[in-house]
């Protein structure tokens, strides 16, 4: 089959079996010092025509698609109307759709009404990804994050109150080692306010071409090495006190330590696998296996 999609497409390990449907180009926001996902992409919003024709195409081929991620970076940042549309017809042209997720940031969950949110939900919007990656402001703006934790923690709740499911994301490594702790503890202490359906981190990698990677060049900023990582991932959830349920996992291919369980009950049992590596560092992943 062939889309009509541009640039690179990324989506959460989560939605590896979805329909991926690039509803924007780029990000909106496309400032933050450690990603370059979108660095030489112009942000535009597809013309809903070419959004349903990949639509159609889909349907002709795979007409049983329970799945659907809008791409790019934050597509929540359409109109609430052209998001209507949008899964309404995905909605239409695949009977078995169960649920539509995307990307998200803060100021566009929070620039929508509770109605205009709870009318996405009701039409299959059911899951958007907010990239936390800390809950220290002072790395937040030292990274161009371009939201406060506060503004992120409402934007969560907003969302959540209106049907639609959060996964959050922190970054481990954000805070150098400098920071590390305070960076634990801050993001543990956000995202217990949050309380996600999903929370994930990934460990920061250093990636040419960013702000940050020059900062790294210049010997601005330290990279933490493994056993700095884990011991920072024990502090993060060790801080995280959420009513739950809370999907905690760390699959993403950036980490040295896979692990998952369900918060507040699997906490412990989490804590002692990361206490056991911390130990026997072979069952880490080699740095020439990991990746974004």
């Amino acid at each position: 089959m062939k889309y009509n999609h541009e640039g690179i497409v990324i989506r959460p390990p989560s939605e590896a079996g979805s329909f991926l449907l690039q509803a924007t180009l780029g990000c909106s926001h496309n400032q933050c010092a450690f990603c370059s996902t979108y660095k030489y992409t112009k942000f535009a919003r597809r013309p809903l025509a070419k959004i349903k024709e990949d639509i159609d195409l889909a349907a002709r081929y795979n007409p049983s698609i329970k799945r659907a991620f809008l791409c790019d970076g934050d597509a929540m940042c359409l109109e609430t109307e052209e998001l209507l549309d949008i899964t309404s017809y995905l909605d239409d042209r695949f009977p078995k759709l169960e649920r539509v997720g995307l990307y998200a940031n803060a100021r566009d969950l929070l620039a929508k009404s509770p109605d205009e949110l709870r009318s996405l939900s009701e039409n299959k919007l059911t899951i958007a990804y907010l990239g936390l990656e800390s809950g220290n402001d002072e790395i937040l703006k030292e990274m161009k994050k371009g939201a406060t934790s506060e503004e992120m923690v409402q934007a969560v709740i907003k969302a959540q109150a209106s049907g639609i499911n959060v996964s959050a994301i922190g970054l481990l490594g954000l805070g150098s080692n400098s920071m590390s702790h305070r960076h634990a503890v801050d993001t543990g202490k956000v995202v217990s306010r949050m309380n996600p359906r999903y929370f994930s981190a990934l460990t920061l990698m250093i990636v040419p071409g960013t702000p940050l990677h020059r900062k790294h060049s210049n010997g601005e900023f330290e990279v933490m090495n493994p056993l700095s990582i884990l011991q920072e991932l024990a502090t993060l959830l060790r801080n995280i006190d959420v009513e739950g349920p809370c999907l905690f996992r760390t699959n993403h291919a950036s980490n040295y330590l896979p692990i998952g369980g369900v918060l507040p009950r699997d906490k412990d049992k989490m804590l002692a696998i990361i206490d056991e590596a911390l130990k026997d560092t072979s069952t880490l992943r080699p740095e020439r296996f990991r990746a974004l």
